[in-house]
């Protein structure tokens, strides 16, 4: 099946506990999310990658602004992310699920 814009929430579960991840400032992913009122498991990372960006106040410097992480489920891939600061410094979710590829069984149903 083809892969399907989502760009939603995510409710994080549990903590993701790789500690030494964290240590150098990488979200810790958690094992599993709630998404549409489902438990949605890790079971799986497939590849990370980082997004970059300008400062917003005009200085040269990049700064990270989303984790990405592309995983499998058992509703299929997924791709999520973790927005590192809040859109305008209002509180709101920090993870969000991006994409799906739904699995064999249709996935989202």
């Amino acid at each position: 099946m083809a892969e399907r814009f989502i760009s939603e929430p995510l409710e994080p579960v549990t903590a993701g506990a790789d500690t030494a991840l964290m240590a150098i400032g990488e979200p810790g992913l958690p094992e599993a999310f709630r998404w549409r009122g489902r438990l949605i498991v890790v079971r799986g990372v497939l590849r990370s990658w980082h997004e970059t960006g300008p400062c917003s106040h005009g200085s040269p410097e990049l700064y990270l602004r989303r984790h990405w992480f592309e995983v499998m489920t058992d509703y299929g891939r997924m791709k999520i992310y973790f927005e590192r600061q809040p859109r305008r410094g209002r509180k709101q979710p920090r993870w969000w699920l991006f994409s799906l590829e739904p699995g064999a069984d249709g996935g989202t149903g």
